[in-house]
């Protein structure tokens, strides 16, 4: 009798041994031309070498301390434990910070990129800073993963161009350095703008071009992220994916509204859609599109796309161009 061999590949979507995680806070180094330091929380495992990095780029929003290196414990945490160096910079926008509103509106949307870039600048600097951290780090392997207004963030690090609506000024800040990118509920294109949303944040968003953004890409949308402060489009959050050149990949989230289930916070107020399970879903896709843009010859990516085709209980779907 001829005994068959059926191993099983594990699902991608399987959850690895976390590992134990220690923070340290605040990293702060002097900008050229910054009001103020950049302040920074580095999360990592505690054991491990050779460890990649993603730079966290947070939100607007209204809260107080989540749009800085305070919030985004349930995305931080997670890839921490998963084998990441996660960088969070407090940009300039923070209400944490309280900083008047100068040239270039609320968001301090210029000034995001060039915190990232100045991350990338420094990076030996910071991680030996962090105790522990020193020579245990993959310097090769950055990635830059942003949400909302931190998604626009690394839209620009990807090439995307804004017309400063004040100055007719074209920015762009596309980054070769990273190798992944990742934009989650980004604001969409100016021409699904509707009124309020023009009068709130028309400079930069009604100059966001797509078209130029070349660098590979991850766009994750929610299915029910619609917010009639913004837009009245279904979907407007995937023109990132739309609009712009290949190579792209589409993560829809079903039923995920703009927190994604919990992203900002733990147990944060403005989680209209609370679901850790949502949580973990996006942060398990994000790591299987991170490892496969690290190592060409990882199948994640392409793993978590034939899986989700054939799950009857796929809490999502993915396109790629």
């Amino acid at each position: 009798m001829t005994q068959s061999n059926t191993n099983t590949k594990q699902s991608v979507l399987t959850v690895a041994d976390k590992k134990p995680v220690f923070s340290y806070y605040p990293v702060t180094l002097a900008m050229e031309g910054r009001p103020v330091d950049i302040a920074m929380k580095v999360s990592a495992p505690a054991s491990g070498d050779n460890l990649p990095i993603v730079i966290l780029s947070h939100g607007h929003g209204r809260s107080n301390f989540l749009s800085s290196l305070h919030g985004y414990g349930p995305i931080a945490d997670f890839l921490a434990s998963q084998g990441f160096v996660v960088i969070q910079p407090t940009h300039l926008n923070s209400k944490t910070l309280a900083l008047p509103i100068g040239a270039e509106g609320m968001t301090f949307w210029k000034s995001r990129p060039k915190d990232i870039q100045f991350i990338l600048d420094n990076l030996e600097r910071i991680i030996t800073t962090v105790p522990g951290l020193a020579g245990r780090v993959n310097t090769s392997n950055i990635a830059a993963v942003g949400h909302s207004l931190g998604g626009h963030t690394v839209a620009m690090l990807a090439g995307m161009e804004v017309t400063d609506q004040v100055t007719g000024e074209k920015v762009s800040f596309p980054e070769p350095r990273l190798k992944a990118r990742v934009m989650i509920g980004l604001p969409g294109g100016a021409e699904g703008m509707n009124e309020k949303g023009k009068t709130l944040y028309g400079n930069p968003l009604s100059g966001t071009d797509f078209s130029t953004m070349t660098l590979p890409a991850l766009v994750v949308n929610g299915d029910k992220d619609k917010n009639p402060n913004f837009s009245d489009v279904d979907n407007w959050r995937a023109d990132a994916y739309y609009d712009s050149p290949s190579p792209k990949s589409l993560l829809t989230v079903f039923d995920a509204e703009h927190i994604f289930g919990g992203i900002s916070g733990y147990d944060a107020l403005e989680t209209t859609d609370e679901n850790p399970d949502r949580v973990t879903f996006v942060n398990l896709c994000i790591i299987a599109y991170l490892r496969s843009a690290f190592d060409t010859h990882d199948t994640s990516w392409e793993d978590l796309q034939q899986e989700l085709k054939t799950s009857p209980d796929a809490k999502g779907s993915i396109e790629t161009k």
